[in-house]
């Protein structure tokens, strides 16, 4: 199994040491977000996860705790963006805090371990395509040696979304401009020696030397760990997602990082009352276990092939 922590919140920058209770208790409880009175157990043992996949705008209340994560493999998706607090209200300074807290964490656990993601890309008044192009170069050049691949996206505009869009005057960019977009990002790219892959895009940017990413990375993961993961595609994302199957212990309007185009936060109002509900020693990441609440084991289990054969390469 592969656990992702988490899709639906930023668990290093707001809950670390709930994940880390969760680790030592060896499950956590995950409510089903489309039948809330259903909850997994889920069994979060070394014998059971292959690898973990953390998702973060800011690791920094982590990084003390790595070394209980050693008899884990993981690595971290670290989006990093040139947004101001327009856009990104509740993330610290970029260059003052989280450019130095990308290296730290690179140094720590080394650079194939720590993706950069740039995303999504959107544009408006203020961030242009030549704003965007300026400012990945200059992001590049602070993170070069720090990360061997950067993943990019351009803006999905969700219904839950569009009118904080509307009020930063924020477009869908279109064909021309992510042709321009990638092929500029592609040179940079070169220039300081790491990839570029797309997320979850229609549009073939393999001309300029950049492919579909599988954030949840299955072949990154059997590098890293020197085995074979029997999974198959993730059936739960979309179509144009390349990401292995994975399992999600993280809650919906949760994230106090406030990002104006986040999909997984349908309201401030509940960001606040779900945050205020968070205990570090509970097993669910807020709330508590209530009446009628039906509690269900996940059947979990290692995917892992742990040796080559003679005759496999």
């Amino acid at each position: 199994m592969i656990l992702s922590v988490s899709r639906r919140t930023d668990i290093p920058a707001y809950y670390s040491q709930w994940f880390m209770n969760r680790l030592r208790e060896g499950y956590a409880l995950v409510r089903n977000p489309r039948n809330p009175r259903r909850i997994s157990r889920i069994p979060i043992s070394p014998e059971v996860v292959d690898g973990i996949v953390f998702w973060t705008k800011n690791p920094i209340p982590m990084l003390k705790n790595l070394s209980e994560l050693d008899p884990y493999l993981y690595y971290f998706q670290f989006t990093l963006t040139p947004y101001g607090e327009d856009v990104e209200p509740g993330l610290p300074s970029k260059e003052e805090k989280l450019i130095p807290a990308f290296q730290a964490l690179s140094a720590q656990i080394g650079k194939e371990r720590v993706i950069w993601r740039y995303d999504p890309i959107l544009l408006s008044d203020v961030y242009t395509v030549e704003y965007h192009c300026r400012r990945f170069y200059e992001m590049a050049e602070k993170l070069s040696g720090y990360t061997r691949q950067c993943t990019i996206s351009f803006l999905d505009f969700y219904r839950n979304i569009r009118g904080s869009l509307q009020t930063l005057r924020i477009s869908p960019v279109n064909q021309q401009q992510m042709m321009e977009i990638a092929k500029r990002f592609s040179q940079t790219a070169q220039a300081f020696g790491f990839t570029l892959s797309a997320c979850a895009e229609t549009t073939d940017f393999l001309p300029f030397g950049i492919a579909p990413a599988n954030c949840v990375d299955k072949d990154l993961l059997e590098r890293l760990g020197g085995f074979h993961l029997c999974l198959s595609k993730d059936p739960n994302q979309r179509q144009a997602c390349g990401c292995a199957a994975s399992v999600d212990i993280g809650a919906y309007n949760s994230c106090r990082n406030g990002c104006v185009y986040c999909y997984a936060n349908h309201s401030r109002t509940l960001v606040e009352q779900n945050s205020k509900q968070h205990n570090l020693n509970s097993p669910l990441l807020y709330g508590e276990i209530k009446p009628g609440d039906v509690i269900t084991e996940k059947k979990v289990a290692s995917s892992a092939k742990l040796q080559y054969s003679l005759f496999e390469t």
